[in-house]
């Protein structure tokens, strides 16, 4: 019988998040009933928004509880099938969390193709590429021509926003918190600028990149640079509000930003949020329009890969202050 290795959350954070915050148990791996498949982890996503769980502000996650294994789609290799419908070595996609095996429910996996690398299943076939296209084209609905600025721009979500965008026709223009992800993010993703928002002029510097303002703007982190961006907006602007990436690892959350709701009427905005999960009826046709992009080269998702379990926690960490350069996932096993 193998061994399973869990991570479990050992406290709540109080402030931001720690590695010791978590802690590493090994357990005999579960056996599958009947209608059961027992999965083998091949790879986790790691999400910005699970930390909205743990702060019990993403009413979708339920109250946050210590001593579980740490949420998370997974990638995973099926050992033992008690289903026919899932046979043994399938590829499959499922909430198994951070742990090596797990057993799943034949009828709640998603048997992936050989066609297309599993690992964008975490990525730009799954919930983050599906965030991405629906909270842009769905929400804001951009137009050839008009100008798209996007926050956390070299994130999971907002790298695959702004190619999505510039498919369009749009004019992008990404925001991150370093020089060198803005650099790579007009070198490598065609963005048309990028501005790093903590540079001390960066009002200044989006002023000027954006010189007849913005029609829409993809929202993922709140706070400041969404202050800023209202600013910008056009008359009949669109904004997508995704998530609060400021106020997600904070016990001292940003104050929301000036001139709202006055900027939104005078300006005639729409601001809308949404969850990704309200499409999951369109996630086919989605995906499919979403593999031809990226087989055409007008589509490159980044993946930034952290290998071992034991490194989920300082890997997720990492993520929350910024350390991430797109798909952020752990590489569990070969």
């Amino acid at each position: 019988m193998p061994t399973n290795r869990q991570v479990l959350i050992r406290s709540l954070p109080e402030g931001s998040l720690a590695a010791e915050n978590y802690e590493l148990v090994t357990l005999e791996a579960p056996n599958p009933a009947a209608g059961e498949v027992l999965c083998r982890t091949l790879a986790i996503s790691i999400d910005a928004g699970s930390r909205a769980g743990l702060q019990g502000s993403a009413s979708y996650a339920g109250a946050p509880t210590t001593g579980i294994v740490m949420n998370g789609t997974v990638v995973a290799r099926v050992e033992e099938s008690e289903d026919d419908a899932v046979p043994l070595g399938s590829i499959v996609t499922c909430g198994a969390g951070w742990q090596d095996y797990s057993v799943q429910p034949a009828a709640d996996l998603t048997v992936l193709s050989d066609e297309v690398d599993p690992i964008h299943y975490l990525g730009l076939l799954g919930g983050t590429g599906m965030t991405a296209y629906f909270g842009l084209l769905d929400i804001t609905d951009p137009q050839p021509g008009e100008t798209v600025m996007v926050s956390a721009a070299a994130g999971a979500v907002g790298h695959l926003v702004g190619q999505i965008a510039r498919i369009k026709g749009c004019r992008v223009v990404g925001v991150a918190g370093d020089d060198e992800k803005c650099r790579r993010l007009v070198d490598e993703l065609k963005f048309d600028a990028a501005v790093n928002y903590k540079n001390a002029g960066f009002r200044n510097e989006l002023k000027e990149v954006t010189p007849n303002g913005v029609d829409v703007y993809f929202d993922n982190t709140g706070g400041m640079v969404l202050g800023s961006a209202l600013f910008r907006m056009n008359l009949n602007g669109r904004i997508s509000c995704c998530g609060v990436v400021s106020q997600y690892d904070t016990s001292t959350p940003e104050p929301g930003p000036k001139g709202v709701p006055g900027l939104l009427v005078n300006k005639r905005l729409k601001m809308e949020g949404f969850l990704v999960f309200d499409y999951a009826d369109r996630y086919p046709a989605a995906r499919e329009e979403m593999i031809g992009w990226m087989n055409d080269g007008s589509l490159v998702p980044w993946i930034d890969e952290v290998v071992g379990l034991e490194n989920a926690p300082t890997a997720f960490v990492d993520l929350l202050a910024g350390g991430n350069v797109g798909k952020r996932v752990v590489r569990v096993s070969a």
